[in-house]
């Protein structure tokens, strides 16, 4: 009997050292954070090509290394106004899986700030209400000495028609600016 108590106790205590590392940034003044294994690079904004009849949280495209990566502008994602490019911001890139393949998605940001540890105990389910933002938006929440910090929940914050758009977004782009024989 002993040993199971000790055995629960030892579970629980690991269960609460699990710690999570988060990339947290600023959008519209406020801090979001996304899992560090959802993020492939951080970069700076270089030329972006706006691309005409795309919705307005679509920023353009950039090309990486010769290939054609769309940027969502993440603050008018979050139904908030358009961010205002400044030399804080950058774009986050992240990995989406758009029609049965991984592809990069730029998120323009207004500033990266940090990378956090939160341990588990530390992160709460989104509430139902009371967000600005959509809550399904919303992975969980976290909990940072006495602030909470939304941490997104990327495979909702595009939905997969939307992913499914980029993906002809970035298809067309590609022939577009393919050399002519």
């Amino acid at each position: 009997m002993s040993s199971l108590i000790r055995k629960e106790s030892a579970t629980a205590v690991a269960a609460q050292e699990q710690v999570g590392q988060y990339l947290t940034f600023l959008v519209g003044g406020e801090t979001f954070a996304v899992s560090i294994l959802d993020v492939k690079e951080i970069i700076e904004i270089a030329s972006v090509t706006r691309v005409p009849l795309t919705p307005d949280y679509i920023h353009g495209v950039i090309n990486l290394r010769g290939n054609v990566v769309a940027v969502i502008d993440l603050s008018a994602r979050l139904s908030r106004s358009p961010s205002q490019v400044s030399k804080r911001s950058c774009i986050v890139l992240v990995a989406m899986e758009i029609n049965e393949t991984l592809q990069l998605v730029g998120m323009l940001v207004d500033e990266v700030r940090e990378i956090l540890e939160i341990p588990a105990a530390n992160i709460q389910p989104a509430p139902d209400f009371g967000a600005d933002i959509r809550t399904d938006f919303i992975e969980a929440m976290a909990r940072i000495d006495d602030v909470f910090i939304i941490l997104l929940a990327l495979d909702r914050v595009l939905s997969l028609e939307e992913l499914s758009l980029l993906g002809d977004l970035t298809a067309a782009e590609a022939l577009r600016s393919a050399p002519t024989e």
